[in-house]
């Protein structure tokens, strides 16, 4: 049984959960909103990267890491502690510089650059003082426990990777400067073989 993947391969989300088309109709069809990714499981149909994620990682949970949507009741709630910590700290400042560095240098026209659709960078530096701030918190957290969920790697760890690795290593913002926690957590998470396959399109 073969599990489908819409979306485009260079984007960050479907990179998560694997690896102009979702605006039609035949895509809203499966996702009304007209983004990406969602997949079609023989028949069942889910959209929403993260939810995607707990999906595959609860029915294939055999297959691959254990626990990366940990059981138990406290495991359960610091794992739920720390996927609120990436949406409400993290991804916000990361996908906020891969839109406006690498998706527009992408995807945007000379004429529509010169319109003012260019990087704006006093925004930028906002984005990027937020996010050191943010990921100071994360050294503390970092030098008390080896993942941000505890003592195991589960999927908050991972949802971190694919506008992470955009920011960090694609577009080379120096996030991880004087943060030795965080550095060395970002490399385990970023080097595991699972990601390398898929991080430059899945």
């Amino acid at each position: 049984m073969v599990v489908k993947i819409y979306g485009h391969a260079i984007a960050p989300t479907v990179r998560l959960v694997a690896g102009g088309e979702h605006k039609t109709p035949a895509f809203k069809q499966f996702q009304p909103f007209g983004q990406v990714p969602y997949i079609d499981d023989d028949g069942f149909i889910l959209y929403e990267s993260r939810a995607i994620c707990r999906y595959l990682a609860k029915k294939y949970e055999e297959q691959g890491t254990l626990n990366l949507v940990p059981k138990d009741t406290k495991g359960e709630a610091l794992f739920e502690q720390a996927v609120s910590i990436e949406a409400s700290n993290f991804h916000p400042f990361v996908s906020g510089l891969a839109s406006r560095r690498l998706l527009r240098s992408c995807c945007l026209n000379t004429e529509e650059r010169h319109q003012g659709m260019e990087t704006d960078e006093t925004k930028v530096t906002v984005l990027l003082d937020n996010l050191n701030a943010k990921l100071s918190a994360y050294e503390v957290i970092l030098g008390r426990q080896p993942y941000l969920a505890g003592e195991y790697i589960t999927l908050a760890d991972l949802f971190h990777l694919p506008y992470g690795t955009v920011a960090i290593e694609e577009l080379g913002y120096d996030v991880l400067q004087d943060k030795p926690n965080v550095a060395r957590w970002w490399k385990e998470i970023s080097s595991r073989p699972a990601w390398q396959a898929v991080k430059n399109g899945a």
